[in-house]
């Protein structure tokens, strides 16, 4: 009888654990403590009305890869907190005469970090010419260094015309896509835009470890050869991004019914190594 209760009351152990990703929008309570990391700074997304100022800001305009949609500040349509989420939403509005209007908040500025862990929990939109985005730019492009030589580290990206592949890319000015020499890899999940996933980095002195649901899917690692290939010794910054169209989200056009699109984040945390 003992042996029996111990049984059931394990299998709804792991099946609380379980119940601790998925459609819950507030995972916060499900997490396992551990003994490697220490919290640093988080954002939990739990005051509604525009995201915390002291660790947000935004990119303003048409910034990059030729995309479609015009970045805003402080506009509630385009970002905002709301039942426990940060919510990015990509609208076809024609405010200002911008037709296609989203959202790019950073934390250059206000939250850099060097080396620890970064979890981003997260729900994604979909649809043809969406390209939602986790990345990180060093603090030294914010300061006149041009890309790639500051290091990019994407997280996350995903492109609505193949919707459940999760890329991680690195780029520098030894090693980046415009070159033909970029490192990345993905993982395919099951309908990212279902569910709410773990999206994570682990960055030490040498070494770049890429994450889904603390699943590894790719590793970069320093090649010794200085700063050209790994300017990752330097302070970066956070983006939370959704882009619509561009030179990879739009390779295969925008489709008529895409917008509105909304991308939820369930929080942010960034940890250091204990």
């Amino acid at each position: 009888m003992k042996k029996l209760l111990l049984l059931v009351l394990s299998f709804f152990t792991l099946l609380s654990f379980a119940n601790g990703s998925g459609n819950n929008p507030k995972g916060k309570q499900k997490d396992i403590v551990s003994e490697k990391w220490q919290l640093v700074w988080e954002d939990n997304f739990d005051v509604d009305g525009l995201p915390d100022s002291e660790i947000w800001g935004y990119e303003v305009g048409y910034v990059r890869n030729r995309e479609a949609q015009y970045y805003t500040k402080g506009r509630v349509e385009n970002a905002r907190v709301e039942n426990d989420c940060l919510v990015i939403e990509a609208r076809k509005d024609n405010w200002e005469g911008h037709e296609i209007t989203s959202a790019s908040l950073q934390t250059y500025g206000k939250k850099s970090i060097l080396y620890g862990k970064i979890e981003v929990r997260a729900k994604l939109p979909t649809g043809k010419g969406t390209w939602p985005a986790i990345w990180m730019l060093g603090d030294s492009y914010g300061e006149g260094t041009r890309w790639p030589d500051c290091g990019e580290i994407d997280i996350m990206e995903n492109v609505g015309f193949n919707p459940d592949r999760i890329h991680a890319n690195v780029h520098t000015k030894k090693f980046n896509h415009s070159i033909g020499t970029g490192r990345g890899s993905y993982i395919d999940i099951e309908k990212p835009f279902e569910d709410f996933h773990v999206y994570a980095l682990e960055w030490d002195e040498k070494e770049l470890r890429f994450y889904v649901d603390d699943q590894l899917y790719f590793t970069c690692k320093d090649d010794g050869t200085g700063n050209d290939a790994w300017p990752f010794d330097k302070p970066q910054y956070l983006i939370l991004n959704l882009a619509i169209g561009g030179t990879w989200g739009g390779q295969q056009g925008i489709a008529d019914d895409l917008l509105p699109q909304k991308y939820y984040i369930d929080y942010v945390r960034v940890y250091k190594q204990k």
